[in-house]
């Protein structure tokens, strides 16, 4: 078993190209190191933040913290400690606004175990669906790799929690979770009737449904992703702002845009009978995606940042929720959502007809065609700026940290060291870290 766990971690690394930016190649020295541990555990990695990092580092990683309430009970004013390593000292103001509002999802999440909590023979009940659990304890992070993930979503995922075990150290109680790096969420509300219902086995993962019960977490994305040469989201949205002030909506092609992989999903391919052709304009421009000539060309043609070039954005959800929504949305063009069945962590709370613009997916063709006829027509209209505003790093380590609090004070015991553990892989390894800022320097 840990001759796999090696392995696996050693097929990640390579897979990676080896030029994806300085957040990516920190990500893949971060991983280097806990190969060290890997190859002498038998099948738990061990992994401790370290405390002795330069302010310069944590500004390329963390956000400001700013004191903020929360108008649900939620506490969004976490501080850190006045000699933190990760504490801020830029020019940054403190604002007191309130948390988002997507925060009160996190109640309605967990809420299936609000009256007799989580027992760990429920944590362990669905390790058979799990890609990996990640138990944390004392401010250390255990992961253990439960099955073959694609890419490196665990990974980038493993690396998020750490961050924010350095944005707010001492700060969460030990925890011990199951987390499925898949595309669909796995906890069917249907397997979970009448007297199941107080067993429900509880998951983490990066989209849920009305039909199921998954714990939902930001996605591996927030952190970057190497294989499709896509920024972290903060460096991100900076080159997304200057994108969008290219060319100024009113001056943007008056269609529809989308492209993409249409074979994980029958609504993606009848996306495509709404292209233009010479006998039919659906005001629609539909381009197909070929990943692999895309990785042959290096993606000189898929920055996302250069694509808010259409006044009209679609998004269409692949085989579930799809990692390109946020980013679709980011755009100041005006978002056209296909029927959505699948959620993230804060689409729960985006609107019709104020953050995005309904497109029926039983007859999507006439219902874009509606929509950009009347957005031309009223070429006021721009996107919502919801992306921008509300989905900052900050906001998405403040609904991290909330979740998983919220989630450990359900837990009916106290999670331990995992008993195959016998080696520490970092410590508090200040030489490790300041290599990790060198590197990000570069």
């Amino acid at each position: 078993m840990g001759d796999r766990i090696c392995s696996l971690f050693v097929c990640k690394l390579i897979e990676q190209p080896m030029k994806t930016g300085a957040p990516v190649r920190v990500s893949l020295i971060f991983f280097l190191v806990l190969l060290i541990g890997a190859f002498v555990c038998l099948h738990w990695i061990d992994v401790v933040p370290s405390p002795n990092t330069d302010i310069s580092l944590q500004k390329m990683f963390l956000p400001s913290i700013t004191s903020i309430t929360s108008p649900i009970g939620i506490n969004c004013s976490i501080t850190c400690p006045e000699n933190s390593p990760v504490t801020v000292k830029d020019d940054e103001s403190l604002s007191s606004k309130a948390c988002p509002e997507y925060f009160q999802w996190i109640q309605k999440d967990l809420n299936p175990w609000k009256e007799k909590g989580i027992t760990k023979q429920m944590v362990e009940s669905i390790e058979s669906k799990a890609h990996m659990r990640i138990v944390v304890v004392n401010g250390r992070v255990y992961v253990k790799k439960l099955r073959w993930v694609y890419q490196t979503r665990d990974v980038y995922t493993v690396w998020g929690i750490l961050q924010l075990l350095r944005l707010y150290p001492g700060k969460l109680p030990d925890l011990d979770f199951m987390f499925e790096c898949g595309d669909k969420p796995v906890i069917l509300k249907s397997d979970y009737g009448g007297s199941k219902a107080k067993k429900v086995p509880p998951m983490l993962h990066y989209c849920g449904s009305n039909s199921t019960l998954d714990i939902v977490f930001p996605d591996w994305s927030f952190w970057g992703w190497p294989e499709l040469k896509i920024k972290p989201w903060k460096t991100f949205k900076k080159d997304l702002e200057e994108g969008n002030q290219r060319v100024k909506w009113i001056d943007r092609i008056p269609y529809a845009y989308w492209k993409g992989n249409s074979r994980v999903s029958s609504v993606r391919k009848g996306l495509h009978k709404c292209n233009v052709t010479h006998k039919q304009d659906w005001g629609a421009l539909i381009y197909e995606l070929d990943w692999k000539f895309t990785r042959e060309e290096k993606f000189k043609n898929t920055d996302l940042a250069n694509q808010c070039t259409h006044r009209y954005k679609i998004y269409v959800e692949g085989a579930a929720w799809s990692v390109s929504e946020k980013y679709i949305l980011a755009c100041d063009s005006m978002s056209l959502l296909v029927t959505p069945h699948y959620y993230d962590f804060f689409t729960r709370s985006l609107l019709p007809s104020i953050h995005y613009w309904p497109i029926n997916e039983n007859d999507m063709c006439k219902s874009i065609k509606f929509a950009v006829d009347w957005g031309n027509k009223h070429p006021q209209k721009a996107g919502s700026k919801f992306v921008q505003e509300e989905l900052n790093m900050k906001n998405v380590y403040d609904y991290m940290f909330h979740l998983l609090y919220e989630y450990g004070k359900l837990l009916k015991y106290k999670p331990t060291v995992p008993e195959w553990i016998n080696r520490s892989v970092l410590g508090n390894n200040g030489m490790f870290w300041k290599r990790v800022e060198e590197e990000v320097q570069d």
